[in-house]
Protein backbone atom coordinates (compact mmCIF):
# COMPACT_ATOMS: atom_id res chain seq x y z
CA UNK A 1 0.00 0.00 0.00
CA UNK A 2 0.65 3.28 -0.47
CA UNK A 3 0.20 6.31 1.46
CA UNK A 4 1.40 10.13 0.95
CA UNK A 5 2.14 13.30 3.08
CA UNK A 6 3.91 16.35 3.17
CA UNK A 7 6.59 17.87 5.13
CA UNK A 8 8.96 21.01 5.13
CA UNK A 9 12.56 21.40 4.73
CA UNK A 10 14.89 24.60 4.66
CA UNK A 11 17.05 25.82 1.94
CA UNK A 12 18.94 28.59 3.05
CA UNK A 13 16.47 30.04 5.41
CA UNK A 14 13.56 29.67 3.15
CA UNK A 15 11.12 27.06 3.73
CA UNK A 16 10.55 24.16 0.95
CA UNK A 17 7.65 21.83 0.99
CA UNK A 18 9.04 18.21 0.52
CA UNK A 19 5.96 15.23 -0.04
CA UNK A 20 7.02 12.12 1.97
CA UNK A 21 5.52 8.85 0.00
CA UNK A 22 5.83 5.63 2.17
CA UNK A 23 5.09 2.39 0.12
CA UNK A 24 4.93 -1.33 1.85
CA UNK A 25 5.61 -3.92 -0.46
CA UNK A 26 5.66 -7.68 -0.36
CA UNK A 27 9.05 -8.88 0.27
CA UNK A 28 12.08 -9.66 2.52
CA UNK A 29 11.76 -6.83 5.34
CA UNK A 30 13.33 -4.04 4.91
CA UNK A 31 13.53 0.08 5.35
CA UNK A 32 14.82 2.03 2.69
CA UNK A 33 14.73 5.85 2.37
CA UNK A 34 15.48 7.30 -1.25
CA UNK A 35 15.50 11.59 -2.19
CA UNK A 36 18.85 12.54 -1.42
CA UNK A 37 18.77 11.79 1.84
CA UNK A 38 21.73 12.61 4.58
CA UNK A 39 22.85 10.95 7.70
CA UNK A 40 20.40 11.93 9.97
CA UNK A 41 17.62 11.27 7.85
CA UNK A 42 18.79 7.81 6.71
CA UNK A 43 18.90 6.83 10.50
CA UNK A 44 15.66 7.74 10.66
CA UNK A 45 14.41 4.67 10.38
CA UNK A 46 15.61 3.38 13.91
CA UNK A 47 14.11 5.56 15.32
CA UNK A 48 10.79 5.56 13.64
CA UNK A 49 11.36 1.56 14.21
CA UNK A 50 11.33 2.03 17.73
CA UNK A 51 8.50 4.61 18.46
CA UNK A 52 5.81 2.99 16.62
CA UNK A 53 6.43 -0.01 18.54
CA UNK A 54 7.03 2.03 22.17
CA UNK A 55 3.83 3.89 21.35
CA UNK A 56 1.54 0.22 21.47
CA UNK A 57 1.27 0.14 17.84
CA UNK A 58 2.92 -2.96 15.30
CA UNK A 59 5.55 -2.50 12.99
CA UNK A 60 4.70 -3.72 9.28
CA UNK A 61 7.20 -6.79 8.48
CA UNK A 62 7.31 -5.39 5.27
CA UNK A 63 9.61 -3.82 2.48
CA UNK A 64 8.88 -0.51 3.10
CA UNK A 65 10.53 2.26 0.73
CA UNK A 66 10.27 5.89 1.83
CA UNK A 67 10.59 8.56 -0.95
CA UNK A 68 11.33 12.36 -0.52
CA UNK A 69 10.49 14.26 -3.18
CA UNK A 70 11.87 16.68 -4.57
CA UNK A 71 14.83 14.49 -4.97
CA UNK A 72 17.34 16.92 -6.15
CA UNK A 73 17.11 18.67 -3.06
CA UNK A 74 19.27 17.11 -0.51
CA UNK A 75 16.99 16.30 3.18
CA UNK A 76 18.77 16.82 6.19
CA UNK A 77 17.82 16.63 9.91
CA UNK A 78 15.33 14.79 11.84
CA UNK A 79 12.50 16.76 10.88
CA UNK A 80 10.94 14.05 8.83
CA UNK A 81 10.90 11.42 11.86
CA UNK A 82 6.71 12.16 12.68
CA UNK A 83 6.04 12.10 8.99
CA UNK A 84 7.63 9.34 7.84
CA UNK A 85 6.14 7.04 11.52
CA UNK A 86 2.26 8.42 9.94
CA UNK A 87 2.97 7.37 6.57
CA UNK A 88 3.84 3.94 7.59
CA UNK A 89 0.85 3.60 10.17
CA UNK A 90 -1.55 4.96 7.07
CA UNK A 91 -0.37 2.36 4.71
CA UNK A 92 -0.43 -0.19 7.10
CA UNK A 93 -3.75 0.91 7.62
CA UNK A 94 -3.83 1.18 11.21
CA UNK A 95 -4.09 5.33 10.55
CA UNK A 96 -7.26 5.80 8.40
CA UNK A 97 -7.01 10.02 7.93
CA UNK A 98 -8.44 11.16 4.07
CA UNK A 99 -7.14 14.37 4.19
CA UNK A 100 -3.58 12.73 5.37
CA UNK A 101 -1.83 13.95 1.52
CA UNK A 102 -2.71 17.42 2.37
CA UNK A 103 -1.42 17.71 5.94
CA UNK A 104 1.68 18.97 6.34
CA UNK A 105 4.03 17.45 9.27
CA UNK A 106 7.32 17.68 10.98
CA UNK A 107 9.14 16.65 13.99
CA UNK A 108 11.40 14.45 15.24
CA UNK A 109 11.00 11.13 17.33
CA UNK A 110 12.79 9.95 20.32
CA UNK A 111 12.63 6.20 20.87
CA UNK A 112 9.49 5.97 23.00
CA UNK A 113 7.60 8.05 20.96
CA UNK A 114 7.68 11.39 21.95
CA UNK A 115 8.22 14.31 19.67
CA UNK A 116 10.93 16.36 19.95
CA UNK A 117 11.69 20.07 18.74
CA UNK A 118 13.31 20.81 14.94
CA UNK A 119 15.11 23.83 13.76
CA UNK A 120 13.75 26.00 10.68
CA UNK A 121 10.15 25.57 11.71
CA UNK A 122 9.12 28.85 10.55
CA UNK A 123 10.65 29.65 7.09
CA UNK A 124 9.19 25.88 6.69
CA UNK A 125 4.87 27.14 7.50
CA UNK A 126 5.63 30.37 6.20
CA UNK A 127 6.18 28.12 2.70
CA UNK A 128 3.06 25.72 3.83
CA UNK A 129 0.95 29.08 3.95
CA UNK A 130 2.12 29.85 0.55
CA UNK A 131 0.97 26.64 -0.98
CA UNK A 132 -2.18 27.07 0.58
CA UNK A 133 -1.43 24.28 2.67
CA UNK A 134 -4.37 24.53 5.50
CA UNK A 135 -2.98 22.65 8.50
CA UNK A 136 0.75 21.99 9.73
CA UNK A 137 1.21 19.53 12.82
CA UNK A 138 4.54 20.51 14.66
CA UNK A 139 6.27 19.64 18.08
CA UNK A 140 4.87 21.53 21.10
CA UNK A 141 8.17 23.15 21.64
CA UNK A 142 7.63 24.83 18.29
CA UNK A 143 4.11 25.76 18.92
CA UNK A 144 4.52 28.94 19.67
CA UNK A 145 6.73 29.97 16.65
CA UNK A 146 5.05 28.60 14.60
CA UNK A 147 1.52 30.34 15.49
CA UNK A 148 3.29 33.59 14.81
CA UNK A 149 2.19 32.61 10.78
CA UNK A 150 -1.88 33.69 10.66
CA UNK A 151 -3.99 31.95 7.88
CA UNK A 152 -3.02 28.47 8.61
CA UNK A 153 -3.59 26.65 11.45
CA UNK A 154 -0.68 24.88 13.61
CA UNK A 155 -1.84 22.03 15.32
CA UNK A 156 0.84 21.14 18.40
CA UNK A 157 1.74 17.31 19.26
CA UNK A 158 3.83 16.09 22.20
CA UNK A 159 4.35 12.37 21.11
CA UNK A 160 3.19 9.88 18.20
CA UNK A 161 -0.04 8.46 19.25
CA UNK A 162 -1.51 11.76 19.92
CA UNK A 163 -1.09 12.71 16.50
CA UNK A 164 -2.33 9.04 15.24
CA UNK A 165 -5.25 10.03 17.57
CA UNK A 166 -5.86 13.72 16.15
CA UNK A 167 -5.11 12.72 12.24
CA UNK A 168 -8.16 9.58 12.99
CA UNK A 169 -10.19 11.94 14.87
CA UNK A 170 -9.94 9.97 18.18
CA UNK A 171 -8.93 13.30 19.74
CA UNK A 172 -9.72 17.24 19.34
CA UNK A 173 -6.61 19.37 19.65
CA UNK A 174 -7.12 22.93 19.28
CA UNK A 175 -4.83 25.44 16.99
CA UNK A 176 -1.99 27.08 18.60
CA UNK A 177 -1.99 30.78 18.94
CA UNK A 178 0.33 33.10 19.53
CA UNK A 179 -0.15 36.74 20.51
CA UNK A 180 1.77 38.89 18.29
CA UNK A 181 0.35 42.07 19.34
CA UNK A 182 1.72 41.51 22.86
CA UNK A 183 5.29 40.45 21.40
CA UNK A 184 5.61 43.81 19.86
CA UNK A 185 4.42 46.02 23.12
CA UNK A 186 7.90 44.13 24.85
CA UNK A 187 9.84 45.42 21.41
CA UNK A 188 11.65 48.48 23.09
CA UNK A 189 12.52 47.11 26.38
CA UNK A 190 16.11 47.08 26.75
CA UNK A 191 18.82 47.08 29.32
CA UNK A 192 20.58 50.12 28.13
CA UNK A 193 20.22 53.62 27.38
CA UNK A 194 22.10 56.29 25.49
CA UNK A 195 21.03 58.84 28.32
CA UNK A 196 23.87 56.71 30.19
CA UNK A 197 26.19 57.96 27.64
CA UNK A 198 28.24 61.13 29.22
CA UNK A 199 29.48 63.91 26.92
CA UNK A 200 30.39 62.68 23.24
CA UNK A 201 27.63 64.65 21.99
CA UNK A 202 29.38 64.83 18.11
CA UNK A 203 29.59 61.12 18.79
CA UNK A 204 26.13 60.71 19.91
CA UNK A 205 24.84 62.60 17.01
CA UNK A 206 26.63 60.52 14.55
CA UNK A 207 24.87 57.59 15.75
CA UNK A 208 21.64 59.32 15.18
CA UNK A 209 22.11 60.34 11.77
CA UNK A 210 23.76 56.94 10.96
CA UNK A 211 20.35 55.26 12.80
CA UNK A 212 18.20 57.51 10.91
CA UNK A 213 19.68 56.94 7.54
CA UNK A 214 20.73 53.24 8.00
CA UNK A 215 24.65 54.32 7.39
CA UNK A 216 27.74 52.78 8.13
CA UNK A 217 30.37 54.10 10.68
CA UNK A 218 33.35 53.75 11.88
CA UNK A 219 34.62 54.89 15.29
CA UNK A 220 38.26 55.68 16.11
CA UNK A 221 39.72 57.17 19.50
CA UNK A 222 41.93 56.01 22.03
CA UNK A 223 40.85 53.59 25.05
CA UNK A 224 38.45 54.32 27.22
CA UNK A 225 36.36 56.94 25.26
CA UNK A 226 32.91 55.21 25.05
CA UNK A 227 33.45 53.49 21.55
CA UNK A 228 31.56 50.22 22.87
CA UNK A 229 29.63 51.77 25.16
CA UNK A 230 27.74 53.62 22.28
CA UNK A 231 27.97 50.72 19.82
CA UNK A 232 25.54 48.83 22.10
CA UNK A 233 23.22 51.19 22.41
CA UNK A 234 22.57 52.17 19.03
CA UNK A 235 19.90 49.54 18.94
CA UNK A 236 18.21 51.45 21.62
CA UNK A 237 17.50 54.20 18.69
CA UNK A 238 16.89 51.93 15.82
CA UNK A 239 13.71 52.46 14.10
CA UNK A 240 11.16 50.09 14.95
CA UNK A 241 10.91 46.69 13.43
CA UNK A 242 7.78 45.89 10.93
CA UNK A 243 6.19 42.63 11.14
CA UNK A 244 7.75 42.09 7.55
CA UNK A 245 11.58 42.81 9.30
CA UNK A 246 10.68 40.43 12.29
CA UNK A 247 9.71 37.50 10.00
CA UNK A 248 12.90 37.62 7.94
CA UNK A 249 15.10 38.18 10.96
CA UNK A 250 12.97 35.12 12.64
CA UNK A 251 13.37 32.80 9.80
CA UNK A 252 17.72 33.15 10.01
CA UNK A 253 17.32 32.76 13.83
CA UNK A 254 14.84 29.78 14.02
CA UNK A 255 16.99 28.41 11.22
CA UNK A 256 20.03 28.21 12.60
CA UNK A 257 18.52 27.14 15.87
CA UNK A 258 19.34 30.35 17.98
CA UNK A 259 15.73 32.20 18.58
CA UNK A 260 14.97 31.88 22.48
CA UNK A 261 12.62 29.56 23.78
CA UNK A 262 10.53 32.95 25.32
CA UNK A 263 10.50 34.77 22.20
CA UNK A 264 8.55 32.93 19.29
CA UNK A 265 9.09 36.06 17.11
CA UNK A 266 12.13 38.67 17.22
CA UNK A 267 10.56 42.19 17.70
CA UNK A 268 14.31 43.77 18.75
CA UNK A 269 16.52 44.44 15.98
CA UNK A 270 19.77 42.12 16.30
CA UNK A 271 23.10 43.13 17.96
CA UNK A 272 25.38 40.80 16.68
CA UNK A 273 29.55 41.10 18.36
CA UNK A 274 31.74 38.57 17.09
CA UNK A 275 35.07 38.10 18.17
CA UNK A 276 38.10 39.02 16.09
CA UNK A 277 39.34 35.77 15.79
CA UNK A 278 36.29 34.29 13.89
CA UNK A 279 36.47 32.57 10.78
CA UNK A 280 35.21 33.92 7.17
CA UNK A 281 33.08 31.44 7.29
CA UNK A 282 31.66 32.36 10.51
CA UNK A 283 31.13 35.69 9.71
CA UNK A 284 29.58 35.55 5.99
CA UNK A 285 28.33 31.61 5.96
CA UNK A 286 29.48 28.63 4.92
CA UNK A 287 30.61 24.88 5.81
CA UNK A 288 29.53 21.61 4.49
CA UNK A 289 26.20 22.42 4.68
CA UNK A 290 25.74 25.94 4.08
CA UNK A 291 24.55 27.97 7.13
CA UNK A 292 24.08 31.64 8.16
CA UNK A 293 27.31 33.66 9.37
CA UNK A 294 27.35 36.86 11.28
CA UNK A 295 26.09 39.03 8.93
CA UNK A 296 22.94 37.37 7.99
CA UNK A 297 22.13 37.05 11.83
CA UNK A 298 22.64 41.00 12.53
CA UNK A 299 20.41 41.14 9.14
CA UNK A 300 17.90 44.24 9.55
CA UNK A 301 19.90 45.23 13.01
CA UNK A 302 23.77 45.94 13.62
CA UNK A 303 27.12 44.05 13.27
CA UNK A 304 29.45 45.65 15.58
CA UNK A 305 33.20 44.69 15.02
CA UNK A 306 35.37 46.22 17.77
CA UNK A 307 38.91 46.15 17.25
CA UNK A 308 38.59 46.01 13.77
CA UNK A 309 41.99 45.96 12.69
CA UNK A 310 42.74 42.59 14.91
CA UNK A 311 40.39 40.57 12.48
CA UNK A 312 42.13 39.07 10.16
CA UNK A 313 42.20 40.69 7.01
CA UNK A 314 40.61 38.51 4.39
CA UNK A 315 37.59 37.81 6.83
CA UNK A 316 37.36 41.49 6.07
CA UNK A 317 37.68 41.72 2.87
CA UNK A 318 35.03 39.08 2.78
CA UNK A 319 32.18 41.42 3.89
CA UNK A 320 32.57 44.07 0.51
CA UNK A 321 29.95 41.65 -1.20
CA UNK A 322 26.97 42.03 1.76
CA UNK A 323 27.78 45.96 2.56
CA UNK A 324 27.45 46.39 -0.96
CA UNK A 325 24.25 44.06 -1.90
CA UNK A 326 22.82 43.57 1.23
CA UNK A 327 22.98 39.59 -0.05
CA UNK A 328 25.74 37.07 0.95
CA UNK A 329 25.55 34.58 -1.99
CA UNK A 330 27.47 30.82 -1.20
CA UNK A 331 28.70 28.98 -4.32
CA UNK A 332 28.75 25.09 -3.59
CA UNK A 333 28.78 22.43 -6.40
CA UNK A 334 25.66 21.08 -5.89
CA UNK A 335 24.03 24.29 -5.46
CA UNK A 336 23.88 28.65 -4.34
CA UNK A 337 22.60 29.65 -1.52
CA UNK A 338 21.69 33.22 -0.75
CA UNK A 339 21.38 34.56 2.82
CA UNK A 340 20.20 37.87 3.63
CA UNK A 341 22.56 40.67 5.02
CA UNK A 342 21.41 43.85 5.10
CA UNK A 343 23.16 45.40 8.78
CA UNK A 344 24.57 48.67 9.82
CA UNK A 345 28.55 47.82 10.39
CA UNK A 346 29.48 49.53 13.39
CA UNK A 347 33.20 49.38 13.78
CA UNK A 348 35.69 50.73 16.06
CA UNK A 349 39.77 51.18 16.61
CA UNK A 350 42.48 52.45 18.27
CA UNK A 351 44.63 54.81 16.29
CA UNK A 352 47.59 52.40 16.48
CA UNK A 353 48.42 49.14 18.18
CA UNK A 354 49.28 50.60 22.01
CA UNK A 355 45.83 52.81 21.57
CA UNK A 356 47.64 56.26 21.94
CA UNK A 357 48.75 57.50 19.32
CA UNK A 358 47.68 61.55 19.59
CA UNK A 359 46.75 61.09 23.02
CA UNK A 360 47.55 63.95 25.04
CA UNK A 361 48.54 62.22 28.44
CA UNK A 362 49.52 58.94 27.27
CA UNK A 363 52.63 58.42 25.58
CA UNK A 364 52.51 55.91 22.12
CA UNK A 365 54.99 53.14 22.18
CA UNK A 366 54.45 52.31 18.54
CA UNK A 367 56.77 52.83 15.56
CA UNK A 368 55.42 53.89 12.38
CA UNK A 369 56.09 51.03 10.89
CA UNK A 370 53.87 49.32 13.40
CA UNK A 371 51.24 51.81 13.11
CA UNK A 372 51.30 51.64 9.46
CA UNK A 373 50.65 47.90 9.44
CA UNK A 374 47.99 48.53 12.11
CA UNK A 375 45.96 50.74 9.62
CA UNK A 376 46.58 48.63 6.52
CA UNK A 377 44.48 45.93 8.15
CA UNK A 378 42.16 47.96 6.85
CA UNK A 379 41.73 48.37 2.96
CA UNK A 380 40.98 51.41 0.89
CA UNK A 381 38.00 49.91 -0.84
CA UNK A 382 36.83 48.16 2.75
CA UNK A 383 36.82 52.00 4.38
CA UNK A 384 35.07 53.38 1.21
CA UNK A 385 31.83 51.40 1.99
CA UNK A 386 31.77 53.26 5.41
CA UNK A 387 29.49 56.20 5.12
CA UNK A 388 31.17 57.72 8.37
CA UNK A 389 34.66 58.08 9.92
CA UNK A 390 34.06 59.36 13.13
CA UNK A 391 37.12 60.63 15.77
CA UNK A 392 35.96 60.20 19.43
CA UNK A 393 38.24 61.99 21.83
CA UNK A 394 38.84 61.54 25.63
CA UNK A 395 35.65 62.50 27.53
CA UNK A 396 36.44 65.48 29.68
CA UNK A 397 36.62 64.73 34.12
CA UNK A 398 34.15 67.22 34.15
CA UNK A 399 31.24 65.93 31.74
CA UNK A 400 32.07 61.73 33.33
CA UNK A 401 31.00 63.67 36.82
CA UNK A 402 28.34 65.86 35.62
CA UNK A 403 24.82 65.03 37.25
CA UNK A 404 22.33 65.79 34.39
CA UNK A 405 21.64 62.87 32.58
CA UNK A 406 21.99 62.70 28.44
CA UNK A 407 18.79 62.59 26.25
CA UNK A 408 16.96 59.18 26.43
CA UNK A 409 17.23 56.39 23.56
CA UNK A 410 12.94 57.22 23.54
CA UNK A 411 13.90 60.70 22.59
CA UNK A 412 16.18 59.90 19.96
CA UNK A 413 14.31 57.17 18.67
CA UNK A 414 11.04 59.50 18.00
CA UNK A 415 13.01 61.48 15.46
CA UNK A 416 15.04 58.71 13.82
CA UNK A 417 11.60 56.74 13.13
CA UNK A 418 9.97 60.30 12.02
CA UNK A 419 12.86 60.01 9.83
CA UNK A 420 12.85 57.33 8.69
CA UNK A 421 8.57 57.38 7.73
CA UNK A 422 9.83 60.39 5.22
CA UNK A 423 12.23 57.70 3.76
CA UNK A 424 9.09 55.15 3.22
CA UNK A 425 6.84 57.62 1.77
CA UNK A 426 9.68 58.13 -0.69
CA UNK A 427 10.82 54.87 -1.25
CA UNK A 428 7.49 53.96 -1.82
CA UNK A 429 7.76 53.01 -5.63
CA UNK A 430 11.04 51.18 -4.66
CA UNK A 431 10.28 48.21 -2.60
CA UNK A 432 13.98 47.26 -2.22
CA UNK A 433 14.99 50.03 -0.80
CA UNK A 434 14.15 50.82 3.06
CA UNK A 435 16.43 53.93 4.09
CA UNK A 436 18.90 56.69 2.31
CA UNK A 437 21.71 54.28 3.12
CA UNK A 438 20.47 51.98 0.42
CA UNK A 439 19.98 54.40 -2.40
CA UNK A 440 21.36 53.81 -6.11
CA UNK A 441 22.94 56.36 -8.27
CA UNK A 442 18.88 56.72 -9.91
CA UNK A 443 17.49 57.50 -6.73
CA UNK A 444 20.43 59.94 -5.64
CA UNK A 445 19.71 61.63 -8.87
CA UNK A 446 16.12 62.03 -8.38
CA UNK A 447 15.61 62.67 -4.74
CA UNK A 448 19.28 64.41 -3.36
CA UNK A 449 19.81 67.65 -5.42
CA UNK A 450 21.84 70.19 -4.21
CA UNK A 451 21.84 73.86 -4.39
CA UNK A 452 24.97 75.37 -6.15
CA UNK A 453 26.33 76.43 -2.53
CA UNK A 454 26.06 72.56 -1.75
CA UNK A 455 27.57 71.71 -4.48
CA UNK A 456 30.55 74.04 -4.70
CA UNK A 457 30.89 73.01 -1.00
CA UNK A 458 31.28 69.38 -1.39
CA UNK A 459 33.24 69.48 -4.78
CA UNK A 460 35.77 71.46 -3.12
CA UNK A 461 35.84 68.42 -0.06
CA UNK A 462 36.36 65.85 -2.20
CA UNK A 463 38.98 67.53 -4.32
CA UNK A 464 40.85 68.74 -0.50
CA UNK A 465 40.08 65.53 1.11
CA UNK A 466 41.03 63.17 -2.31
CA UNK A 467 37.62 60.72 -1.84
CA UNK A 468 36.61 58.50 -4.29
CA UNK A 469 33.47 59.01 -6.11
CA UNK A 470 31.72 56.50 -3.97
CA UNK A 471 32.87 58.47 -0.92
CA UNK A 472 31.13 61.47 -3.30
CA UNK A 473 27.82 59.93 -3.31
CA UNK A 474 27.81 58.08 0.28
CA UNK A 475 27.99 61.77 1.52
CA UNK A 476 24.88 62.93 -0.20
CA UNK A 477 22.96 59.97 1.35
CA UNK A 478 23.99 61.34 4.65
CA UNK A 479 23.36 65.03 3.63
CA UNK A 480 19.74 63.62 2.70
CA UNK A 481 19.59 62.06 6.09
CA UNK A 482 20.82 64.72 7.89
CA UNK A 483 18.02 66.85 6.36
CA UNK A 484 15.31 64.19 6.86
CA UNK A 485 16.06 64.75 10.29
CA UNK A 486 15.49 68.07 10.24
CA UNK A 487 12.32 67.93 8.45
CA UNK A 488 13.77 69.79 4.94
CA UNK A 489 12.85 68.75 1.94
CA UNK A 490 15.77 70.06 0.05
CA UNK A 491 19.36 69.21 1.04
CA UNK A 492 21.31 72.87 1.38
CA UNK A 493 24.48 73.92 2.25
CA UNK A 494 24.58 73.21 6.06
CA UNK A 495 23.63 69.66 5.71
CA UNK A 496 26.57 68.98 2.99
CA UNK A 497 29.13 70.51 5.47
CA UNK A 498 27.36 68.60 8.33
CA UNK A 499 28.04 65.04 6.10
CA UNK A 500 31.49 66.46 4.91
CA UNK A 501 32.43 66.12 9.15
CA UNK A 502 31.28 62.61 8.91
CA UNK A 503 34.00 61.44 6.14
CA UNK A 504 36.90 63.72 6.98
CA UNK A 505 38.79 61.04 8.93
CA UNK A 506 41.15 59.35 6.71
CA UNK A 507 43.36 56.50 7.17
CA UNK A 508 46.89 56.39 5.37
CA UNK A 509 46.42 53.09 4.24
CA UNK A 510 47.93 50.53 1.50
Amino acid sequence: MLSKTLSGAVAGVDGLIVRVEVDLALGLPGFFTVGLAEGAVRESKDRVKAAIKNSGYQFPPRRITVNLAPAAVKKEGAGYDLPIALGILAASGTLTCPDLEHTAIVGELSLDGAVRPVRGVLPMVLEAKQNKIKRFLVPADNAHEAAVVSGIEIIAVERLQQAVDFLAGREIIGPSRTDVQALFARRNQYAVDFSEVRGQEHAKRAFEVAAAGGHNILLSGVPGTGKTMMARRLPTILPDLCLEEALETTKIYSTTGLLPEDMPLLVTRPFRTPHHTISDAGLIGGGRIPRPGEVSLAHNGVLFLDEMPEFRKHVLEVMRQPLEDGIVTIARAAASLRFPAQFMLVAAMNPCPCGFLGDKVKKCSCTPMQVQRYRNQLSGPLLDRIDMHIEVPPVQVEEISAQKPGESSEKIRERVNKARKLQQQRFASAPLINCNAQMGSRQIESFCPLDQPGKTLLNSAIERLGLSARAYHRIIKIARTIADLAGAERIDVSHVAEAVQYRRQQFDVG
